[in-house]
């Protein structure tokens, strides 16, 4: 054998660089490797990237840090598939990071990734080009780049990808993306509604579970409701329903049904399919509480439609509401509660919520969850809406005093509640009693300072329906809640200045209450309010008006008319007329006033509030009236002063006559004390009763600044008023009535006037001779010896309204005055009959006691002329 002889290797080519294998620990340099244009180790740091990204989002960080992200975008679009497949797997990972993600979003690279999901590329890459998508999605800026690059169209495809990862991450991306309007119209157009319902059969839960969560989002839209039944999603949905194995889907379906009950075709196949009853079932029976609560929110969805209502009382939902009141969970009792309100806008459900669902609902009102209390109280609230039987059964049910208890609540929507059903209740009489004895006018106080303005609105429309009986107007102006239910007579929300007004229109039936209301600036701001195109409504002029009629002088100088209605008191004082937004002054402060050339105040008051009687000899006498001592001590000095006046002080000797200003209706007016011995009997019992009436005291303050101020009292118009009742009143004849009275006011106030001696007839000269001896521009009615027409009209109705003769006080130009009278004729003219009623004017001044018809000549003459 030959010996062997060992071949020589050949050195390799000297352009040829020899292979060199690198160990690498550190991550910044393999990030460098991925400048490298070979394949092979690109690869290879691609693979490092990745096991270093799974480690944690500290690595993932690190990775952003070292500028690992920009080269690797490079990379998608990469030649070689291995290199293109192993960049997507690290951004799959990488997505889940805030940061990535911001940078990814500038680096615009949603279109690479997109690219990655084409039919031709393998499972793996699908599986993290969707994961990244998915991360990239749950951002709105992100979520507009992919639908905006035509990512939505082979996300649906991969729903039927053979691989589980590659359908749970498209169906977790798709449900990101539709939660945008734009992409839910996309998707119904793609038809992606029957894919979607194909993964409720998946095996694996979770993609179960983001395909409930996106058909729960796109059935709020309707068109997609249709599409789920033309598919038959409803037999998918009710058979998750009834396999316990899957209850951990359960609350997920039931928010689709409940979006597919809103449409009422759905809802009539359901029940006649007899699902429905089926769906109940299941809600009342289920341990889940979270079922429950879904369940009952899935009917109150769809009670929101009349004929749903209808379909749902014919399956007994009532009865299955009930049994969820009785939960332990409070999220079930709440949307049980919701579900009775929705319901009971249907009659027959309201009614048989009487016996069952109200007690159970007092009950929770009394439990510590506020959020509980406050749904409660909503069902309370539309069950006792326009339903008296209800308002009952609340009432025996012991419901009031928690109901009060909750205006205390910390939640807007509870107080709102509760206010509400008080308001309800207090419709009833009985109830309102009740209600108002429990303490409500305090309670209500808090919420009527809210400053939730539903809360104002149901706090002030309580006071409106609570108000009515005295005791309670009473208890509220002394626990001060007119002060905020007249600050809410300024709101600017039109439901609570509306509530307000009708509150203060309530409040204002008695006087000491419009009384304080007046002094709170309600006239004012009412005033303003009706000003306002906008602002005002019926309630606040009305509410304006009744205060007037609480304040009939304000009336009177604002308007210019007292009707029959408007009763003349003492403390009445006219002023004149005044122009809008003017203040009227008090009666004192006019009284404290020096005489000036301004009208006189005419003031009507028979009242001496003051005793015991000021002395003849009190040094105070030369003070005016109107700033210290009583009216009746100037009177006195008048008629002293001035015979024409005529005046009988009370305190004077008997012998003076006690008048001098009587007429014919009086038979004791003028006799001495000497000439009625030789009278009989009866005339001496009636001049001494008049003298009694005289002697009444007069004093209203003494000149001590701490004592309370009175009105000057009129000792005149006092005699006036007894002389109308004992010969005025006892007639039964209303017109003679009418004409005997207006001849006594023309004669105590200068007679008869014929038209061609007005011009001579100096009433002003009179009335600036009593303000000088008054030393104030306050005169009383019964003063006042010669009057033009605005005096005595006002007398006139002064005396009519104390005998109860109805008749009105008009204020016209140039100071003239009239009063206006109401009488009903037979047919053959007789007053009293049965005809309509006609108007008239009463004459004082040329033909005292004529009645001229309202728009005749003669009463335009009388008023314009």
């Amino acid at each position: 054998m030959g010996k062997k002889i060992k071949k020589e290797v050949e050195p390799p080519p000297k352009d040829v660089f020899d292979p060199l294998t690198i160990e690498s620990k550190k991550a910044a340099t393999v990030v460098l490797m991925l400048q490298s244009s070979e394949e092979e180790i690109l690869v290879k740091a691609c693979e490092a990237i990745y096991k270093f990204a799974l480690k944690g989002e500290e690595n993932k960080a690190t990775l952003l840090e070292l500028g690992a992200v920009e080269p690797l975008t490079k990379l998608l679009t990469h030649e070689d598939k291995t290199v293109r497949r192993n960049a997507t797997m690290i951004f799959g990972i990488l997505a889940s990071n805030n940061e990535v993600k911001k940078l990814l979003r500038e680096l615009d690279v949603m279109s690479a990734v997109i690219a990655q999901l084409a039919p031709e590329e393998e499972i793996v890459i699908h599986e993290f080009a969707s994961l990244c998508l998915a991360n990239m999605s749950a951002e709105y800026t992100s979520k507009m780049q992919i639908f905006e690059q035509g990512g939505l169209e082979p996300l649906i495809r991969l729903l039927g990808s053979p691989d589980p990862d590659v359908k749970k991450n498209s169906i977790e991306c798709i449900y990101n993306l539709v939660q945008d309007f734009q992409c839910r119209i996309t998707l119904q157009e793609l038809n992606g509604t029957p894919p979607i319902l194909e993964l409720l059969k998946s095996e694996y839960p979770i993609i179960q579970l983001l395909a409930l969560k996106t058909l729960g989002i796109i059935t709020i839209d309707k068109e997609f409701r249709i599409m789920l039944r033309d598919n038959q999603g409803l037999d998918h949905l009710l058979k998750i329903l009834e396999t316990k194995e899957l209850n951990d889907l359960h609350v997920e379906a039931l928010s689709v049904i409940a979006n597919c009950l809103e449409d009422l075709d759905t809802m009539v196949m359901i029940q006649q399919t007899g699902n429905l009853k089926k769906l109940l079932s299941f809600a009342e029976n289920s341990t889940i509480p979270d079922v429950q609560k879904n369940a009952a929110k899935a009917i109150t969805k769809a009670a929101y439609d009349a004929e749903n209502r209808k379909l749902f009382h014919e399956q007994e939902v009532e009865k299955c509401l009930v049994t969820l009141l009785g939960s332990e969970s409070d999220g079930t009792k709440i949307a049980a509660s919701q579900a009775i309100s929705a319901m009971s806008e249907n009659s027959a459900s309201k009614d048989f919520f009487n016996n069952q669902g109200i007690p159970q609902l007092i009950q929770l009102l009394k439990g510590d969850s506020e959020e509980v209390r406050e749904a409660a109280a909503l069902a309370l609230a539309n069950l006792t809406t326009s339903n008296p039987a209800n308002v009952k059964a609340t009432a025996e049910a012991d419901g009031i005093d928690p109901l009060i208890n909750l205006l205390s609540s910390k939640r807007d929507g509870a107080i709102a509640n509760a206010a509400t059903v008080l308001t309800n209740m207090a419709m009833q009489e009985p109830l309102r009693a009740t209600i108002q004895s429990r303490g409500i006018m305090l309670a209500i106080i808090a919420p009527l300072h809210s400053a939730n303005t539903v809360v104002q609105s149901k706090a002030a429309l309580t006071v409106a329906a609570i108000a009515c009986d005295v005791e309670a107007r009473t208890e509220l102006r002394n626990a001060g809640g007119l002060e905020p239910l007249v600050d809410l007579l300024r709101s600017k929300n039109d439901e609570v200045r509306k509530h307000a007004s009708w509150a203060v229109a309530v409040c204002a039936s008695d006087e000491l209450t419009a009384t304080e209301l007046s002094k709170l600036g309600a006239l004012d701001i009412l005033d303003e309010v009706n000003l306002s195109g906008n602002r005002k409504n019926k309630f606040s002029e009305t509410a304006y008006n009744k205060l007037l009629n609480n304040n009939l002088p304000l009336k009177y100088s604002q308007t210019g008319y007292l009707s029959s209605s408007n009763i003349i008191s003492d403390g009445f004082y006219d002023y004149g007329r005044i122009n809008p937004g003017t203040k009227l002054l008090p009666l004192k402060e006019l009284c404290l006033q020096e005489p000036s050339d301004l009208r006189a105040v005419l003031l009507i008051n028979s009242k001496s509030d003051v005793s015991p009687p000021a002395s003849t000899e009190d040094k105070s006498s030369d003070i005016g009236y109107g700033r210290s001592i009583s009216s009746s001590s100037s009177l006195r000095r008048a008629s002293k002063d001035k015979t024409m006046t005529g005046f009988g002080s009370p305190t004077e000797d008997k012998s003076e006559p006690t008048s001098g200003r009587n007429t014919a209706l009086s038979k004791s007016g003028t006799k001495e004390k000497g000439a009625r011995k030789g009278r009989g009997k009866k005339e001496e019992e009636k001049l001494k009763e008049e003298e009694e009436i005289l002697a009444a005291p007069k004093l209203v303050s003494d000149g001590s600044p701490e004592k309370e101020w009175y009105p000057p009292f009129d000792p005149n118009f006092l005699m006036y008023i007894h002389e109308v009742n004992k010969s005025i009143l006892p007639i039964t004849n209303i017109k003679e009535q009418i004409e005997i009275l207006a001849k006594y006011v023309a004669e105590k106030m200068g007679g008869k006037i014929s038209k061609d001696k007005m011009p001579d007839f100096s009433w002003e000269l009179h009335i600036s001779e009593l303000k000088f001896q008054l030393k104030s521009n306050v005169i009383p009615i019964g003063s006042i010896q010669k009057g033009t027409f605005y005096h005595r009209a006002l007398l006139f109705k002064a005396l009519a309204d104390r005998i109860g003769l109805g008749c009105s006080l008009v204020r016209g130009e140039y100071g003239r005055a009239w009063n206006e009278v109401t009488l009903v004729h037979d047919r053959k003219g007789v007053i009293g009959g049965l005809s309509p009623p006609d108007i008239y004017i009463v004459d004082l001044m040329f033909h005292p006691g004529m009645l001229m018809k309202l728009k005749s000549r003669e009463a335009d003459l009388y008023r314009f002329l």
